[in-house]
C-alpha cells in the first residue's frame, strides 16, 4: 500500500532552510538534500560540496597526469638496467592507435547507460580516474610489490610473467575500482541500476586501457627502432595495436565491469552479509579474469588461442546481460509508474511514455526541434520520473526509510512543472525548422505578399511618415509676425 508522498517536508521553524533533522536523515539515506531557494546563488555554490570535491579532483587529475608523464616520457635508472621512456615524438601516434578503441568504447558504454543516465560529470570522472590516476598508482605499486617479492624484471611487471600474473591483477582492479566505491559512497542515490555501474565500471576500465595500450606501443616503438635486426619500428606498433586494440580491447573493461555488477547487487540488497560479500566477490572475479588474461599473454600458443574463445564467450555472455537487464529495469520503472498513475499523482499514459525506449527516444527528438526550453524540460522530466521509480522501488525494498516519501513529493511536483513545458507522449510527425519556413513561403506567396516579408525594403515612399521621421503640425490661422 503506497503512503501520500505529497507529506511536504519538515522546514525550519526559523524559515531559513530544511531542517537539520531532514538534511541527515536524507543524507544518511542517500538522497539529494532540499536546497534553501532563498539563499543567493555563490552561497549555494560554495556550500555544495559536489563543488569542492570537484575542485578536489581536477586538482588530483592535474597531479596523476605529471604522475603519469614522469613516470613514462623519461628514461629511468633502475639497479637492473634502463626503463627507456616514450619521449614525445612517439606519443601523438601511439593515442591515434589507442584512440581506435578507446573513443569506440566511451561511446558505447555512454549509451549503454540508457535508463537513468549518469552525469556527464560522473562519466568524466571515471574515465578520467581510470585513464590518470589508476594507471598513476598502478605502475609504482607493481614495482614496489615486485621487488619486494623477487620478482625478476627491470621494473616493468609486463617483463616478467609472475609479476604479471600474481601482482598486476590485483593491483590494477584496485585502483580501477577505487572510484567505483567512492561514487557508491558519496552519490549512492545516483547508481542505482545495474547499467549505471557497469557503464562507470567500463568507463574506468576503457581510460585505464587507453592510456596503458599508449604506453606499451610507444615503448615496442622506442624499443624496434633503438635495436638493430628488430625490424620496422611503425610495423611493429601497428602488430601490436592490432593485437591488443583489436583482438583483446575488450579485457580491461570486461574486468572492471565485474567488480560493477558486485557493486550494484550489493546497493540493491537489504542483507548486510551480501552488501559486504558482493563487491568483494565481484572485485576477486576481476583480479581472477585478469590474471588468465595475463597469463594467456604471457604464455600464447595454442591455450592462449583457447582461452581468448573463452574470453569471448564471456563477452557475448556480458552483452547479454547488460540487454536482459535493460529490459528488466524498464519494466520496473513501468511497473512503479503505474503505481502512481492508479493512485492519480500521475498520468495514465506516463507508464508506456518514461519506460519505452522507442517513445522516449521520440519525445527527446521532437523537444529537440520544438527549442532548448523544452528539450531540456523533456530530459528533466524523464530523469524525474525514474528517479521517482527508484525512489518508489527503494522504499518497497526497505533500502530508504519514510524519509523518502518527502523525496518523492519534491519529484512529483517537479514533473507536473515540467510537464506544461516538456514534451511527454509524441504527437506525430517531427516539422523541422525547414519545412516551417517553407510552408510560410508558400502562404504568403499565396497572399500576394513578398516572400521575406518586406524585412529588406526600404520605407514606403508615399506611406504615411512614421514616428522616427519629421512630422508637420497644422498650421493655426493665429499664427504670424507679432504686431506693433
Amino acid at each position: 500500500m503506497l503512503s501520500d508522498p505529497l507529506t511536504p517536508a519538515v522546514a525550519d521553524p526559523s524559515g531559513t532552510g530544511p531542517d537539520r533533522e531532514v538534511v541527515r536523515a536524507r543524507r544518511r539515506n542517500g538522497l539529494s538534500v532540499p536546497v534553501d531557494p532563498s539563499m543567493p546563488l555563490p552561497r549555494r555554490v560554495l556550500r555544495d560540496w559536489r563543488t569542492w570535491v570537484s575542485l578536489g579532483l581536477v586538482v588530483l587529475f592535474v597531479g596523476a597526469f605529471l604522475a603519469n608523464w614522469i613516470l613514462f616520457v623519461p628514461e629511468h635508472t633502475m639497479p637492473s638496467g634502463t626503463i627507456q621512456g616514450l619521449g614525445t615524438d612517439v606519443l601523438p601516434g601511439a593515442a591515434r592507435l589507442a584512440a581506435f578503441t578507446g573513443v569506440p568504447l566511451t561511446i558505447l558504454f555512454i549509451l549503454a547507460d540508457r535508463v537513468r543516465p549518469q552525469s556527464l560529470w560522473l562519466w568524466l570522472v571515471a574515465l578520467v580516474w581510470g585513464g590518470l590516476v589508476a594507471t598513476g598508482i598502478s605502475a609504482p605499486l607493481n614495482t614496489w610489490a615486485a621487488a619486494h617479492l623477487s620478482v625478476i624484471g627491470n621494473g616493468d611487471p609486463a617483463t616478467s610473467m609472475r609479476g604479471a600474473v600474481f601482482i598486476a591483477p590485483f593491483v590494477e582492479e584496485a585502483a580501477k575500482a577505487t572510484v567505483l566505491f567512492g561514487i557508491a559512497i558519496l552519490m549512492r542515490n545516483r547508481v542505482t541500476t545495474w547499467l549505471s555501474s557497469i557503464s562507470l565500471a567500463g568507463l574506468a576500465g576503457t581510460g585505464f586501457a587507453f592510456v596503458e595500450n599508449i604506453i606499451y606501443y610507444g615503448r615496442v616503438f622506442r624499443y624496434v627502432s633503438s635495436t638493430t635486426g628488430t625490424g620496422d619500428a611503425q610495423q611493429a606498433m601497428n602488430q601490436l595495436a592490432l593485437m591488443r586494440g583489436g583482438m583483446t580491447f575488450f579485457a580491461h573493461p570486461l574486468f572492471t565491469m565485474m567488480t560493477g555488477i558486485g557493486l550494484a547487487v550489493a546497493l540493491r540488497a537489504r542483507s548486510k552479509r551480501v552488501r559486504v560479500l558482493a563487491p568483494l566477490t565481484g572485485f576477486l572475479v576481476a583480479a581472477l579474469l585478469h590474471m588468465v588474461f595475463n597469463f594467456t599473454a604471457s604464455s600464447g600458443g595454442q591455450v592462449g588461442l583457447m582461452l581468448w574463445f573463452v574470453a569471448l564467450s564471456v563477452v557475448a555472455a556480458m552483452v547479454g546481460l547488460a540487454i536482459n537487464q535493460v529490459r528488466r529495469e524498464r519494466a520496473l520503472v513501468h511497473a512503479r509508474v503505474t503505481d502512481f498513475a492508479r493512485l492519480g499523482w500521475l498520468h495514465p499514459d506516463d507508464a508506456d511514455a518514461f519506460s519505452r525506449a522507442r517513445i522516449r527516444s521520440r519525445a527527446l527528438w521532437e523537444a529537440f526541434w520544438a527549442g532548448p526550453s523544452t528539450y531540456l524540460a523533456t530530459v528533466r522530466i524523464q530523469h524525474s520520473a525514474t528517479e521517482l521509480a527508484y525512489l518508489r522501488d527503494a522504499i518497497h525494498r526497505g533500502l530508504v526509510d519514510a524519509t523518502g516519501e518527502a523525496r518523492e513529493a519534491e519529484v512529483l511536483r517537479r514533473i507536473e512543472q515540467l510537464r506544461a513545458v516538456a514534451v511527454v507522449v509524441p504527437q506525430g510527425a517531427v516539422e523541422y525548422p525547414w519545412q516551417r519556413w517553407r510552408r510560410t513561403l508558400r502562404q504568403r506567396r499565396e497572399e500576394g505578399l513578398p516572400a521575406w516579408g518586406g524585412l529588406l525594403r526600404g520605407p514606403t515612399p508615399h506611406g504615411p511618415l512614421g514616428s522616427s521621421s519629421t512630422e508637420y503640425s497644422p498650421v493655426d490661422p493665429r499664427w504670424g509676425p507679432p504686431k506693433q
